[in-house]
């Protein structure tokens, strides 16, 4: 049984790592959280002790080891995107693996500083990449391997999921803290691109507002068109006489990859990953990160060569502005 602690226990995105821990049979010492509306840890590990300031959980942790003499294996990161990375450092400073979220950090840099870390510390960092795990993508991977070598494939990659006005007013509106839309919503994709389709050979955007992206990404294996939005109205009619907020559309030369379902445990299968060895580190994490930040940081030109029909949509004001 190892010892677990969590960081960001409040999260939408915490009880799939409570479960993860839980059913792998491991134990969790302490949680900590900004906030306090973290009664979920009664349905997983209510003896965990909780915190709401990094200096007690950190004395904690410390007492834990030097008083009872029990260590700390992994933290569990599940935070907003522009603290992973000094959590993930404090992990490494106790003497822990750690297991984050995405983006794993906001900027390729961080990756290098980390990988320094790891060596001295002789720990590891450890990125939530599930969709690596899920049996659609790893089917379609195989698909791709075993096409001729020369063959490109065209893809168009389409994910919207509103978001009301809570959204700006929240750190996930503030650029500095989420890494803006790309990051925060499409960087899982462009990790799953990325383990498809191979290298990026060229990353050009069209549109970048508040509320949505498009661009064009070439890989090894594929022309991608992508489009990302939270702007309800930018959904297809369809969906909305449905009654639904959210649509996510995969098309591979045309054929749409079935992609709705099995998600349940992606979580747990990694921490299974994790803890039987493997898992996925820093260098796995890199390009994905590369790639949302070049993105948040190359002026948009406009609609210009191959751009996601989505580009096309009228744009929107900023609702505080």
């Amino acid at each position: 049984m190892k010892n677990f602690a969590l960081i960001g226990a409040s999260g939408y995105i915490a009880p799939r790592h409570l479960k993860a821990i839980k059913d792998t049979d491991n134990n969790l010492l302490a949680a900590l959280d900004k906030f306090d509306s973290v009664g979920i840890m009664d349905s997983y590990f209510p003896d965990a002790d909780f915190f709401v300031e990094t200096e007690r959980f950190d004395r904690h942790i410390e007492k834990l080891k030097y008083d009872k003499g029990v260590q700390l294996d992994y933290v569990s990161i599940c935070t907003p995107n522009y603290l992973h990375d000094s959590h993930i450092r404090m992990a490494l400073r106790r003497g822990a693996d750690a297991i984050c979220e995405k983006p794993l950090v906001l900027n390729p840099w961080n990756l290098d500083a980390l990988q320094k870390m790891e060596a001295e510390s002789g720990k590891k960092v450890y990125n939530i990449l599930q969709l690596r795990l899920h049996q659609s993508i790893i089917d379609l991977k195989k698909k791709i391997d075993a096409a001729p070598k020369d063959k490109i494939f065209d893809v168009d990659l389409t994910y919207l999921t509103s978001r009301g006005n809570w959204y700006y007013t929240s750190w996930k509106g503030d650029v500095a803290k989420s890494g803006g839309i790309a990051t925060n919503i499409g960087v899982h994709f462009y990790d799953m691109l990325s383990f498809i389709f191979g290298k990026v050979k060229a990353n050009i955007v069209h549109v970048h507002t508040h509320d949505r992206a498009a661009g064009y990404l070439e890989f090894e294996r594929a022309r991608v068109r992508w489009f990302l939005s939270i702007n309800y109205d930018v959904l297809p009619e369809a969906i909305k006489e449905k009654g639904q907020r959210t649509y996510r559309s995969i098309t591979i030369e045309g054929e749409e990859l079935e992609f709705s379902g099995g998600f349940t445990d992606l979580h747990t299968r990694v921490y299974e990953d994790i803890l039987d060895g493997k898992g996925y580190g820093l260098n796995e994490a890199r390009q994905a990160i590369e790639i949302v930040h070049n993105i948040r940081n190359t002026n948009p030109i406009g609609l210009k060569g191959e751009y996601h029909p989505f580009a096309k949509k009228e744009l929107a004001n900023h609702p505080f502005k």
